[in-house]
C-alpha cells in the first residue's frame, strides 16, 4: 500500500482530513455526543453508555484526546474526559470555512 503523501498537502489540509477522519466512525460520533449531552467530564461510564469493550472505547478516545477534541483529567484510578471547548471550536471554525467556500459560487454546470 502506498503512502499518504500528506507532506505535499498544506497543514489546513491534513488538519481537515484528520477531523473529518474522526467523524469517520460512529463510536468516536457516540462518544463526542454523549460528553456533550452531559456537559461534564465522564469517568468510565462509556462502556455502558456507549456499548463496546473498555479497549475499543479507550483506543477511540485515545483518538479523540490526540486530535484534541478531548482533554482528559486523571482522578484515582481513572480518566475522566470531557470535550475541549477551545480546540472544539477552533475545528468547528476550520471545517465551517472549508464547508462554506461554495456560498458564494454559482453553479457551473
Amino acid at each position: 500500500m502506498g503512502l499518504a503523501k500528506t507532506e505535499i498537502f498544506s497543514d489546513v489540509q491534513n488538519e481537515i482530513a484528520l477531523f473529518a477522519k474522526v467523524f469517520g466512525h460512529p463510536a468516536r460520533v457516540a462518544i463526542l455526543q454523549h460528553l456533550f449531552k452531559i456537559n461534564s467530564c465522564v469517568c468510565g461510564d462509556l462502556v455502558n453508555e456507549i456499548g463496546l469493550a473498555q479497549p475499543t472505547i479507550s483506543q477511540h478516545l485515545k483518538e479523540l484526546k490526540y486530535l484534541g477534541l478531548i482533554k482528559g483529567n486523571v482522578e484515582g484510578t481513572s480518566v475522566c474526559y470531557c470535550i475541549d471547548t477551545e480546540n472544539w471550536t477552533k475545528m468547528k471554525n476550520i471545517m465551517n470555512q472549508f464547508l462554506d467556500q461554495d456560498i458564494s459560487k454559482t453553479d457551473c454546470c
